[in-house]
């Protein structure tokens, strides 16, 4: 079982390139080119307004897909980029009954923006960049039964293109860190926090990383950094590959979360040489091959730059493996053969 749970983890594996080892969001590219005129005809579909948003009827388990091309650019909201000139389509719902929801773009062809309104016009959840392709997720959005919402799929800057929308209930990934775990000990997340801890390579002069214990309760999280701009924790262990010259480091956690194995181990040149996601509660293992006695570089960090407020979540890594024993019953010679009578 544990073979066939390697492969499958294996196989999802994603490829080394183009990952960010920052703490702080990157600047993003100017949109282009502008979005496409209005188009009357897309416009009389409904939806281009509140006053004529789409109903969806049901929201523990929506799906569709749209295009926000031929739409008139309408709203615009802070989530931290303002300045949006892209077109926008709207939805409405009222939920029967209080429910938490995840609404989520991932899918989508172009760099997506999405915020809810409540009816009386207060911005109640917005986010621009949830994904590293720029596409947006509101996650743990409660909502009051009899209630009137619009959510507006919107684009950063120009953007503008084919969305997919899911809304689906949220239901929160709590992890309690085992007993004799080692626990990571770092001061809490605040806005304006410095990460003199693990920081590694993103926290000069010192460099700081951790040696990753075989079992080890791990934060992380987001926080706005001292210029204000979005920024999350990263986490940078060092481990010495065993005897056998495989290291396997199993990990969930409460949020996406990637585990990198690093290299070359020089701070101006460093990169992902294979990367993986774990969480939320979905566990994985990266296999890392070496030369016994060598020692690795280890990250572990959110996927995403948060535009929402700060806030901490829980991981946990392992890196020896072991199984509950399997109670067996002595059964005589002649017993057994008894069985096949």
């Amino acid at each position: 079982m544990r073979f066939l749970l390697m492969l499958a983890v294996l196989a999802s594996a994603l490829p080394a390139l183009g990952y960010d080892l920052g703490t702080q969001a990157p600047a993003k590219p100017l949109s282009a080119p502008p979005a496409p005129p209005p188009d009357p005809a897309v416009i009389r579909q409904g939806g281009d307004t509140m006053a004529d948003a789409v109903y969806i009827p049901q929201l523990s388990d929506f799906s569709t897909t749209g295009t926000t091309a031929g739409y008139t650019n309408d709203y615009d909201e802070v989530c931290p980029y303002t300045g949006s000139t892209a077109p926008d389509v709207v939805y409405r719902f009222s939920p029967q009954a209080d429910i938490v929801v995840a609404i989520d773009m991932y899918g989508s062809s172009y760099d997506t923006k999405i915020y809810v309104y409540r009816e009386d016009f207060e911005l109640v959840a917005c986010n621009d960049d949830f994904y590293s392709d720029w596409t947006s997720k509101i996650e743990n959005l409660a909502l009051s039964a009899d209630t009137k919402y619009f959510l507006v799929i919107d684009g950063y800057g120009t953007s503008a293109g084919a969305y997919i929308l899911t809304i689906v209930e949220y239901v929160p990934c709590i992890l309690d860190c085992p007993g004799g775990f080692q626990h990571e000990n770092e001061p809490p997340l605040v806005d304006g926090y410095v990460d003199n801890w693990n920081g590694g390579c993103n926290s000069p002069p010192d460099y700081p990383f951790q040696a990753l214990p075989s079992w080890f309760c791990g934060r992380s999280g987001y926080y706005l950094s001292a210029s204000g701009g979005s920024s999350r924790d990263t986490d940078w262990f060092t481990r010495v590959i065993p005897w056998g010259g495989v290291l396997e480091v199993t990990g969930d956690a409460e949020e996406a979360t990637y585990m990198f194995e690093l290299g070359p181990q020089n701070c101006g040149s460093v990169a992902v040489v294979q990367s993986l996601i774990v969480g939320p509660c979905a566990p994985g293992t990266l296999t890392i091959v070496g030369a016994a006695g060598s020692t690795v570089w280890y990250w572990a960090g959110p996927t995403s730059f948060w535009d929402g407020e700060t806030y901490e979540y829980d991981y946990i890594l392992y890196t020896d493996y072991w199984a509950p024993a399997v109670e067996v019953e002595n059964r005589s010679w002649t017993d057994v053969k008894g069985l096949f009578r």
